[in-house]
């Protein structure tokens, strides 16, 4: 973006200068993406130019923090589903969350780049049914969760409270409060 006038005299102003103007279009932009979401709680803040789709419910708590710069995030409620999303949680850039039935992140979560959660895996398995949809199965992330980048969370999965999902991982099933778990296919490692 080419610096003008106004910027060029907010960067000469110092570095908390440029913080608060940044958080301030931060919450502007946020206010202007999540201005169909369904519930809208006080200072989000967004980076970046996420893609927000709410054709169900989206339930997006305070202080929720999005990045969008490097890759697109995206969040999506399909028609009949609900993303709900904790207060003071952070989503970062390349993720998408796509909610057809429920998708619950609890408060004070960091999910990381590149993530992928989605409560419906959009195609069959057997080759004749391809073309329909399987049932959806909710997704729960606890409060405090840490995803690492690239993380692919299945359907039906259950993330306890307090825990960290090593990068890369694939989580389906339940993984337990406070729990380190990691790998392809996602284990515990050890208790936190």
């Amino acid at each position: 973006m080419p610096e003008t006038a106004t910027t060029a005299h907010v960067h000469s102003r110092g570095p908390s200068v440029r913080a608060t103007v940044e958080q301030v279009i931060a919450v502007g932009r946020a206010r202007w993406y999540f201005r169909h979401a369904t519930e809208r709680g006080a200072r989000l803040r967004v980076w970046g130019r996420p893609r927000i789709v709410n054709e169900g419910r989206m339930l997006i708590a305070s202080r929720v923090r999005i990045r969008s710069i490097v890759a697109t995030t995206e969040l999506v409620a399909h028609a009949g589903g609900t993303l709900q999303i904790g207060e003071s949680s952070f989503v970062n850039f390349g993720t998408s969350i796509a909610a057809t039935e429920r998708i619950t992140i609890g408060r004070d979560c960091h999910i990381g780049p590149h993530c992928l959660v989605m409560d419906n895996a959009y195609h069959r398995l057997e080759p004749e049914r391809r073309s329909e949809t399987p049932p959806s199965e909710p997704i729960s992330i606890g409060d405090n969760v840490w995803i690492g980048a690239k993380v692919v969370v299945l359907p039906g999965t259950t993330i306890g409270e307090g825990s960290v999902i090593g990068a890369g991982s694939v989580v389906s099933g339940e993984v337990p409060p406070r729990s380190l778990a990691a790998g392809v296919p996602c284990r515990v490692i050890r208790q936190l």
